[in-house]
Protein backbone atom coordinates (compact mmCIF):
# COMPACT_ATOMS: atom_id res chain seq x y z
CA UNK A 1 0.00 0.00 0.00
CA UNK A 2 1.37 3.40 -1.02
CA UNK A 3 0.04 6.93 -1.19
CA UNK A 4 1.68 9.59 -3.34
CA UNK A 5 1.42 13.34 -2.97
CA UNK A 6 3.12 15.99 -5.04
CA UNK A 7 6.39 15.66 -3.09
CA UNK A 8 6.01 12.60 -0.88
CA UNK A 9 5.68 8.85 -1.04
CA UNK A 10 3.90 7.25 1.92
CA UNK A 11 4.74 3.56 2.09
CA UNK A 12 5.06 0.79 4.62
CA UNK A 13 8.26 0.68 6.63
CA UNK A 14 11.12 -1.43 5.27
CA UNK A 15 14.06 -2.93 7.15
CA UNK A 16 16.42 -0.48 5.43
CA UNK A 17 14.58 2.45 7.08
CA UNK A 18 16.17 1.52 10.41
CA UNK A 19 19.15 3.90 10.35
CA UNK A 20 17.16 6.99 9.37
CA UNK A 21 14.34 6.13 11.77
CA UNK A 22 16.79 5.35 14.59
CA UNK A 23 18.31 8.80 14.07
CA UNK A 24 14.87 10.36 14.53
CA UNK A 25 14.12 8.17 17.59
CA UNK A 26 17.40 9.34 19.18
CA UNK A 27 16.51 13.04 18.73
CA UNK A 28 15.23 14.66 21.95
CA UNK A 29 13.22 17.31 20.11
CA UNK A 30 11.66 14.91 17.61
CA UNK A 31 10.62 12.50 20.38
CA UNK A 32 9.56 14.99 23.07
CA UNK A 33 5.83 14.37 22.66
CA UNK A 34 5.82 10.75 21.44
CA UNK A 35 7.29 8.57 24.13
CA UNK A 36 10.81 9.90 24.52
CA UNK A 37 14.12 9.04 22.92
CA UNK A 38 15.37 5.56 22.28
CA UNK A 39 18.20 3.65 20.71
CA UNK A 40 18.35 1.65 17.48
CA UNK A 41 16.72 -1.38 19.15
CA UNK A 42 13.83 0.84 20.29
CA UNK A 43 13.47 2.16 16.75
CA UNK A 44 13.32 -1.42 15.47
CA UNK A 45 10.60 -2.34 17.99
CA UNK A 46 8.56 0.69 16.94
CA UNK A 47 8.91 -0.25 13.27
CA UNK A 48 7.79 -3.79 14.14
CA UNK A 49 4.78 -2.30 15.96
CA UNK A 50 3.80 -0.34 12.81
CA UNK A 51 4.22 -3.48 10.67
CA UNK A 52 2.17 -5.53 13.12
CA UNK A 53 -0.70 -3.10 13.04
CA UNK A 54 -0.92 -3.54 9.26
CA UNK A 55 -1.35 -7.28 9.83
CA UNK A 56 -3.82 -6.97 12.71
CA UNK A 57 -5.91 -4.00 11.54
CA UNK A 58 -5.29 -3.80 7.80
CA UNK A 59 -3.85 -0.30 8.12
CA UNK A 60 -1.05 1.44 9.95
CA UNK A 61 1.65 4.06 9.98
CA UNK A 62 3.42 4.86 6.74
CA UNK A 63 7.06 5.78 6.38
CA UNK A 64 7.26 9.13 4.58
CA UNK A 65 9.87 9.42 1.85
CA UNK A 66 10.73 12.39 -0.36
CA UNK A 67 9.86 11.20 -3.85
CA UNK A 68 12.70 12.92 -5.65
CA UNK A 69 15.54 12.14 -3.20
CA UNK A 70 14.37 8.94 -1.49
CA UNK A 71 15.19 10.59 1.85
CA UNK A 72 13.27 9.39 4.94
CA UNK A 73 11.14 12.29 6.23
CA UNK A 74 9.15 10.72 9.06
CA UNK A 75 5.94 8.79 9.55
CA UNK A 76 2.22 9.38 9.24
CA UNK A 77 -0.92 7.33 9.31
CA UNK A 78 -3.58 5.64 11.39
CA UNK A 79 -2.60 4.24 14.76
CA UNK A 80 -5.10 2.19 16.75
CA UNK A 81 -3.83 0.29 19.76
CA UNK A 82 -6.39 -1.66 21.75
CA UNK A 83 -6.71 1.02 24.46
CA UNK A 84 -7.33 3.94 22.05
CA UNK A 85 -10.91 5.19 21.61
CA UNK A 86 -10.64 4.87 17.81
CA UNK A 87 -8.13 5.13 14.97
CA UNK A 88 -5.87 8.12 15.40
CA UNK A 89 -4.25 9.95 12.52
CA UNK A 90 -0.73 10.66 13.71
CA UNK A 91 2.37 12.20 12.19
CA UNK A 92 5.98 12.71 13.16
CA UNK A 93 8.62 14.45 11.07
CA UNK A 94 12.41 14.10 11.37
CA UNK A 95 14.08 17.35 12.35
CA UNK A 96 15.86 17.96 8.97
CA UNK A 97 12.40 18.18 7.36
CA UNK A 98 10.73 20.47 9.92
CA UNK A 99 9.11 23.59 8.52
CA UNK A 100 8.80 22.24 4.96
CA UNK A 101 5.08 21.41 5.06
CA UNK A 102 5.62 17.63 5.05
CA UNK A 103 3.34 16.92 8.03
CA UNK A 104 0.23 18.67 6.66
CA UNK A 105 0.82 17.25 3.16
CA UNK A 106 1.17 13.69 4.45
CA UNK A 107 -1.65 14.04 7.01
CA UNK A 108 -4.12 15.34 4.41
CA UNK A 109 -3.31 12.43 2.08
CA UNK A 110 -3.70 9.94 4.93
CA UNK A 111 -6.98 11.49 6.08
CA UNK A 112 -8.37 11.20 2.57
CA UNK A 113 -7.29 7.54 2.42
CA UNK A 114 -8.80 6.84 5.87
CA UNK A 115 -12.13 8.41 4.90
CA UNK A 116 -12.42 7.20 1.30
CA UNK A 117 -10.65 3.84 1.22
CA UNK A 118 -11.03 2.65 4.80
CA UNK A 119 -14.53 4.12 5.17
CA UNK A 120 -13.86 5.70 8.55
CA UNK A 121 -16.62 8.15 9.46
CA UNK A 122 -14.43 10.12 11.87
CA UNK A 123 -10.74 10.46 12.69
CA UNK A 124 -8.97 11.83 15.70
CA UNK A 125 -5.48 13.05 16.50
CA UNK A 126 -4.37 12.93 20.13
CA UNK A 127 -1.90 15.71 20.84
CA UNK A 128 0.03 16.87 23.88
CA UNK A 129 -1.27 20.36 24.75
CA UNK A 130 2.32 21.71 24.59
CA UNK A 131 2.90 20.40 21.06
CA UNK A 132 2.13 23.61 19.18
CA UNK A 133 3.47 22.30 15.86
CA UNK A 134 1.13 19.28 15.82
CA UNK A 135 -1.79 21.43 16.91
CA UNK A 136 -1.14 23.67 13.89
CA UNK A 137 -1.10 20.62 11.59
CA UNK A 138 -4.38 19.33 13.07
CA UNK A 139 -6.02 22.73 12.61
CA UNK A 140 -4.73 23.05 9.02
CA UNK A 141 -6.26 19.65 8.37
CA UNK A 142 -9.62 20.86 9.70
CA UNK A 143 -9.61 19.05 13.02
CA UNK A 144 -11.01 20.78 16.10
CA UNK A 145 -10.70 20.04 19.82
CA UNK A 146 -13.20 17.37 20.81
CA UNK A 147 -12.15 16.35 24.31
CA UNK A 148 -9.26 14.91 26.28
CA UNK A 149 -7.74 11.46 26.70
CA UNK A 150 -5.50 10.18 29.47
CA UNK A 151 -2.65 8.03 28.11
CA UNK A 152 -0.03 6.65 30.50
CA UNK A 153 -0.55 9.56 32.90
CA UNK A 154 -0.46 12.23 30.17
CA UNK A 155 -3.49 14.36 29.34
CA UNK A 156 -3.80 14.58 25.57
CA UNK A 157 -6.12 16.81 23.58
CA UNK A 158 -8.36 14.98 21.15
CA UNK A 159 -8.65 16.78 17.84
CA UNK A 160 -11.35 15.31 15.60
CA UNK A 161 -12.96 15.65 12.20
CA UNK A 162 -15.79 13.81 10.46
CA UNK A 163 -15.78 12.70 6.86
CA UNK A 164 -18.27 15.48 6.06
CA UNK A 165 -15.93 18.13 7.50
CA UNK A 166 -12.88 17.00 5.56
CA UNK A 167 -11.64 19.05 2.61
CA UNK A 168 -9.34 16.98 0.32
CA UNK A 169 -6.24 18.52 -1.25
Amino acid sequence: MEIETERLLLRQFRADDIDAYAEMVADDDAMRFVGGVGDKADAWRRMAKWAGQWVLRGYGEFAIEEKFTGRFVGLCGPYHPIDWPQAELGWQIARPSWGQGCAPEAARACAQWMFEDLGMPRIISMIDPQNAASIRVAEKLGERIDGKFLSKGNDLLIYAMSRDEFVPA
